[in-house]
């Protein structure tokens, strides 16, 4: 019988919940959520400008990225356009607002993987990051067959 303690689900939940808190208040002073990092970083970092690719990418339901993308718009970190030649399609493009805060939201993100993962020597950091990495691809994997 597993406990409760030895729980995967449980210990995962857990650590996020934690980090996501510890995130969640540092990125607090941009007025961005984690999820709305999650969002800008597709951007900044892929290239995403398809709302599909960028909610497949984070792992949320097409319609959670709607709202997400609707409070962002209304903060003014994007535009959600129409193509011209597909109306179906939906064009995320960044304001100058959110390309200012590029820099500064990726120091404050470095700096909370740093303190988070302080407690850890480099071979457990990457241990870690490698485990948490198969798990990830091994969900999408699965998901991608039902």
């Amino acid at each position: 019988m597993n406990s409760l303690n030895n729980c995967i689900n449980y210990l995962l939940t857990g650590a996020q919940h934690t980090v996501f808190q510890y995130m969640k208040k540092n990125l607090a002073q941009f007025d961005i959520t984690p999820i709305q990092y999650g969002v800008l970083g597709c951007i900044w970092e892929f290239d995403m400008h398809n709302p599909k690719d960028i909610a497949a990418h984070l792992g949320v339901e097409n319609s959670t990225i709607s709202g997400i993308l609707e409070r962002m718009e209304n903060k003014g970190l994007i535009r959600r356009m129409i193509d011209s030649t597909d109306r179906r399609y939906i064009y995320i493009e960044l304001t100058d607002v959110s390309r200012d805060l590029e820099i500064p939201v990726r120091t404050v993100v470095t700096e909370v993987d740093r303190k988070v993962l302080e407690i850890f020597d480099e071979e457990e950091k990457a241990a870690l990051k490698n485990a948490l990495r198969r798990l990830y691809m091994q969900s999408i994997e699965e998901i991608i067959q039902i």
